[in-house]
């Protein structure tokens, strides 16, 4: 049976709950040995489909392009993949046009999905080994954890984000969000150390009905804030109104269409981080700020 993608507890394609850091050592592992006891995490169900995450890969290697291009060892964790590793060769390949020598390892609890992905390795450009919100003791420059976080309780993820944040490299990045089963509709965060700095919302523009269907795939520290009176409803509610004005240009095409949109929530004051060249790819960025729930809980700070 496959999962779905509501709002509440759901099947993921990752690992789960019990995530700590470990020490922070040199780079590539945080020691010279592996990590010892049982990753953090639980094997869930993690139904996959090619081209799924293309539009968070094709968003990782122009936005994050100069951290992977500047780094000494251009690590990549792709976390919680699933049944099958499709996914994972996707990436490697999408970020080998910005940096031909990225090492991308795949991390799953079950060692039997490692095994299955043993034959798509391709090393050392791409392995596969278990690991879970600890990061198998590894020292990533970017970290990329989809579908992975909808299935638990909000007060989790901030645990969640601290356990990975704190195995990043300095400077790295942890990209999580979530997607539909065909990566349609997307939505995703940036976030560093800090805290989250970014959420972007991403759709097939051709097959978008209303901005308003964004609202399924927000990620996990959003989805249960979409209720009026907060930043992420407010900015749903103002992508659809613009939506809806700009209906006359869909005469030129949805990619007219979303551009005018787009540009009608920023003339609003919206903090609106990318440019025109990423809109016309069905995708908004915004200051997290903007959103942020209320009261100010869900942080990578202990």
């Amino acid at each position: 049976m496959a999962p779905t993608d509501g709002p509440g507890p759901q099947p993921t394609d990752g690992p789960g709950r019990r995530g700590s850091p470990a020490p922070v050592g040199g780079p590539g592992r945080r020691d010279d040995r592996p990590p010892a006891g049982r990753p953090a995490g639980e094997v869930t169900r993690g139904t996959t489909n090619p081209n799924r995450l293309r539009r968070v890969d094709n968003w990782i290697a122009a936005t994050c392009g100069d951290l992977l291009r500047d780094a000494r060892d251009p690590l990549v964790v792709d976390l919680g993949y699933g049944a099958s590793p499709v996914t994972v060769v996707e990436l490697r390949a999408r970020l080998a046009v910005v940096r031909p020598d990225v090492r991308v390892v795949g991390l799953e609890i079950d060692p039997v999905r490692v095994a299955t992905a043993a034959p798509s390795a391709d090393p050392p450009g791409l392995t596969f080994a278990r690991g879970g919100f600890e990061l198998a003791g590894l020292r990533p420059v970017l970290v990329r954890a989809f579908n992975v976080l909808r299935q638990y309780a909000e007060p989790e993820v901030g645990p969640a984000w601290r356990a990975m944040t704190g195995a990043l490299h300095p400077g790295g990045l942890l990209v999580e969000g979530t997607c539909d089963e065909l990566g349609r509709l997307a939505g995703w965060l940036l976030v560093d150390p800090a805290g989250p700095r970014s959420l972007t919302l991403a759709a097939r523009l051709s097959t978008l009905d209303s901005p308003a269907a964004l609202a399924e795939r927000l990620p996990k520290a959003l989805i249960h804030h979409n209720v009026p009176g907060t930043g992420i409803h407010a900015l749903i509610r103002a992508l659809d109104d613009a939506w809806r004005n700009a209906a006359p240009y869909a005469t030129f095409g949805p990619r007219q269409r979303w551009r005018r949109t787009v540009e009608g929530v920023r003339t609003a004051g919206w903090p609106v981080l990318d440019r025109p060249a990423r809109w016309r790819l069905g995708e908004v960025t915004v200051a997290w700020a903007a959103v942020a729930p209320p009261g100010g809980q869900l942080t990578t700070r202990s």
